[in-house]
Formats: structure tokens, sequence, C-alpha cells
């Protein structure tokens, strides 16, 4: 009977030191991944010479659980035909309550946006070029001109956000570069808004 007590004894350590080797010694790998809730397109029109004209008007797409895993609320982009606006983009998570735009402006040598959409590429309704402060392909600050008769008056702006991809890659510092996959890299925010030309 004391051999079966030990037996018992003994199956019951060798199952506890079982159970501690399962579990594992490696680390949690974090998500780098921002979580963006707001992304505020902010246009302000420019004259012939680059002045600002008027006030500042923006639209808006957010879900309070992330653009990219809900159903974001997005508004229709509304511009005029001919004008030239400076267009900002502005990124926010309102769930930490941080300001995104900061750091990917911090990154802006990892980050990168592209403009694609009917807008932009095809017969494009708008032409965007980068004007980033630091001169750098971001993204953050651009240019964007309307055409002065387009071809039709509706149209999608598809704006995606990518982070760690290799800008030196032939075609990668073109803001409407379809084929942005292949510089490597994740997407970060892949969102498009509808557009009307007035």
């Amino acid at each position: 009977m004391k051999q079966f007590k030990n037996l018992y004894v003994l199956s019951a350590i060798l199952f506890s030191m079982v159970l501690i080797s399962c579990e594992s010694d490696d680390p949690v790998m974090e998500n780098d991944e921002e979580v963006i809730t707001d992304v505020t397109l902010r246009f302000t029109e420019l004259d012939n010479s680059g002045a600002t004209v008027g006030d500042p008007f923006e639209f808006l797409a957010s879900d309070p659980q992330g653009i990219e895993l809900g159903t974001p609320t997005i508004e229709t982009v509304n511009l005029t035909k001919g004008k030239t606006y400076k267009l900002e983009i502005l990124l926010y998570n309102s769930i930490a309550d941080e300001d995104i735009t900061e750091e990917v402006q911090e990154e802006s040598d990892e980050h990168q946006f592209y403009f694609l959409g009917s807008a932009f590429v095809g017969s494009p309704i708008l032409t965007y070029s980068y004007n980033d402060l630091n001169g750098e392909a971001l993204g953050l600050v651009g240019e964007v001109i309307v055409a002065e008769n387009p071809s039709f008056n509706n149209a999608n702006m598809r704006i995606v956000l990518r982070h760690d991809l290799d800008k030196n890659f032939p075609g990668a510092d073109n803001p409407n570069f379809e084929n942005f996959v292949s510089a490597g890299g994740e997407t970060d925010l892949d969102i498009t808004f509808p557009l009307v030309v007035n």
C-alpha cells in the first residue's frame, strides 16, 4: 500500500512538472500596429502663388473600435473644379487619447501614404503631390489639384498608409503607386472616401 502511495505522490509531482514546463518562456509578441479611430482630411484652398485662401474645411472617417477593425462612418469629400488645395491628414486614437499624426511624422522614414482609387488613377479627377515639410515622401501634407473639366463628377479617394516599406523600391516615391505592396511593409490604414466634384 505504501508503494502505491509513493507512486501516487511521484505521479502528482511529475504531472506538476509537466504543466510547469508547458508554460511558454517566450516573450509575448506585441502588436506595433497603431489603432486609428479617426482620420481627418483637412483641405485649404491655395491661390496661384501657393498662399492659402479662406478657412480650412474637413472631412472625417471614424470608428470607435478602430477604422481597420470596425465599419467606419465616412463623410463625402466635396471639392471644386479647377481649384488647388493643401491637403493635411490627421490621425487620432480616441481609445488611448493619442495623436497618431505625431508618431507617423516622427517615423517619416518608415511610413508613406498612397493616394489611389478612381479619383487619382486611370482618368484622374485629382492630381496629388507630396509636400511634407521635411521633404520626405510621406503624405501627411500634400497638394491636390482638381481637374478643370473632369470627365465625371463622382469618384472615390482610397488612402493607404504603409509602414516599414522600402522607400527606395522603384516606383515607391509615386503617390499613386498602385503596386505599393511590392515595396514591402504592412498596411496601417486603408480607407476610401467618396468624392464629389462641383
